[in-house]
């Protein structure tokens, strides 16, 4: 008579479980850090304002309107920030109608953001009147430009530095010129369908 060969005893259910678990585990990692991330350039661009919203959509007098990432109150006017996350090298220039990227092997091209910051800008121009109005394209600290920068580009890093706080005494009535001009601007602004910064 055969002996009955017992086949050893592995718990597939339990190592499923334990591959579920590390796949959601990791997935819950990666979560925290981009909201973490998110966060901290959330907190970098409000600082400079004293007042800021946050995907809006600006109307652009044909029925439509313009997505815009922030629109902040500061002591030297209303300012409109377009932020861009690229990874790589990025070469771009005034006069080029597509910037390029280059992150390693990895090369792709986009659409030279400063002709939507324009449009943008003469947007809230066009609700705000005659109060000063700055637009920056921010490209967080993933992306550098070896070439140097383009115009109305900056660094995350260097956005402090290109509009720094006032001495505090000074403060409430530089921001005083321009309260109604942003009060008629957050009346008209609505959330943007395209908002990706929360």
């Amino acid at each position: 008579m055969g002996q009955i060969v017992r086949q050893p005893f592995v718990p597939w259910a339990l190592l499923g479980l334990a591959a579920a678990l590390i796949i959601v585990l990791v997935w819950l990692i990666r979560w925290h850090r981009r909201r973490r991330a998110r966060k901290a350039l959330h907190a970098a661009i409000a600082a400079v304002g004293n007042e800021y919203l946050i995907d809006t959509s600006v109307p652009d007098g044909m029925g439509g309107g313009y997505h815009v990432d922030f629109l902040l109150l500061s002591v030297h006017g209303i300012l409109i920030i377009d932020v861009r996350q690229v990874r790589g090298n990025i070469f771009g220039g005034d006069q080029m109608a597509e910037w390029t990227v280059m992150d390693g092997p990895q090369r792709f091209t986009f659409v030279n953001p400063q002709s939507g910051l324009y449009d943008r800008i003469a947007a809230v121009k066009a609700i705000t009147g005659d109060v000063p109005i700055e637009g920056r394209v921010v490209f967080t600290r993933e992306g550098s430009f070896p070439k140097g920068l383009p115009k109305w580009t900056v660094m995350l890093d260097g956005l402090g530095a290109e509009f720094p706080p006032l001495e505090a005494d000074l403060e409430p009535a530089s921001l005083a010129l321009y309260r109604d001009a942003w009060e008629r601007l957050r009346a008209q602004v609505r959330p943007s369908s395209m908002a990706h910064m929360r």
